[in-house]
């Protein structure tokens, strides 16, 4: 594929025609019902591509990017924070994620795991909620996600926060750099892109980093994605872990070859956590892509994403749960 025109017409193969000229809340759908409903304090979404019109592009066989004139999509939902540490965001090279921070610098949104140098690509994201406790965000691209090692950020070049491995010293060292950031009282919120995009097996290593972190650092939420489908919950001495929290939007549809993962149906994510820095409670949303755009699915396709989560996350010693309204909860 050399054009997105190309994915909208496998899309609407699949699912017939797409409106043309639609506004930027389109896409957003049924979510926006959601937001509404839940009115969470910080809406964080990982956003794995480039805001550019760069033509340079890494040669790494896939390449994303979105127009910057289209970026107020992510205004028209009110996204708070863009989390940038992943394996997309230098596509288009370090001019394409200089052009990415400027746009969301535009359009007041904040970003974590990339910057213009290794300071500000470490430094973490930061939410004062009236009333309420302060949140630091940080983030960071993990190699075996198929991040280049070459797009870490060092002292003058702009680069993702790079983890080039996932083991008990690299925990230590991130709980550290945790450390000189927060205050006693913030409550912490650790985005991780790692791992392959398809497939539920959770290595030992992704556990015990994790687990570390909370130990360590005192983590509260430890945000897990690079697969292109929901997998395992883990809740870890009364902290959350999302080991992996699928695609929300995307251009896949239509697309063959991973049907099983049923990656049309997505998740949103409201955690509820208390001032102490534990889970009070965790929601989940599933909602479906089709037409570009997230709707409500059927309920047979909500008992199908339950028993899916419930049978992977029961090997951490969690369950889901499905409720009469269609959300699904963690117990």
């Amino acid at each position: 594929m050399r054009s997105a025109l190309d994915y909208v017409h496998l899309a609407e193969t699949a699912n017939g025609p797409i409106p043309r000229g639609v506004d930027p809340a389109y896409i957003w759908g049924a979510a926006l019902d959601e937001f509404e409903r839940a009115r969470p304090d910080i809406r964080i979404v990982n956003l794995e591509t480039s805001i550019t019109r760069s033509e340079d592009y890494a040669p790494k066989g896939i390449n994303y990017r979105m127009s910057p004139e289209n970026a107020e999509v992510l205004n028209s939902a009110g996204i708070d924070c863009c989390v940038l540490g992943n394996n997309h965001v230098l596509d288009w090279r370090r001019d394409g994620l200089l052009d990415t921070l400027t746009t969301l610098e535009r359009l007041r949104i904040k970003s974590a795991g990339a910057g213009r140098n290794l300071s500000e690509a470490g430094a973490p994201a930061k939410f004062d909620i009236p009333g309420k406790r302060r949140v630091l965000m940080f983030a960071f691209a993990c190699s075996n996600s198929g991040t280049p090692r070459g797009w870490a950020a060092d002292g003058k070049t702009p680069g993702v926060n790079l983890l080039t491995s996932i083991s008990d010293v690299r925990a230590a060292e991130v709980a550290d750099a945790i450390k000189r950031f927060a205050q006693s009282d913030d409550l912490i919120v650790v985005s991780l892109h790692w791992g392959p995009n398809w497939g539920y097996e959770i290595p030992d290593a992704q556990r015990s980093f994790a687990r570390a972190l909370i130990d360590q650092a005192g983590v509260s939420v430890v945000y897990g994605h690079s697969s292109h489908h929901p997998k395992a919950i883990e809740l870890y001495r009364d902290r959350l872990i999302l080991y992996g929290c699928g695609d929300f939007i995307d251009d896949y549809e239509g697309i063959r070859g991973y049907e099983d993962y049923r990656d049309d149906l997505v998740l949103m994510y409201f955690a509820d956590v208390e001032a102490a820095g534990n889970l009070a409670a965790l929601e989940l949303v599933p909602l479906q892509i089709r037409k570009f755009r997230l709707v409500r699915p059927s309920r047979d396709d909500m008992s199908w994403m339950q028993q899916t989560l419930d049978r992977e996350s029961r090997k951490f010693g969690s369950g889901i749960a499905l409720r009469p309204d269609g959300r699904l909860t963690l117990i």
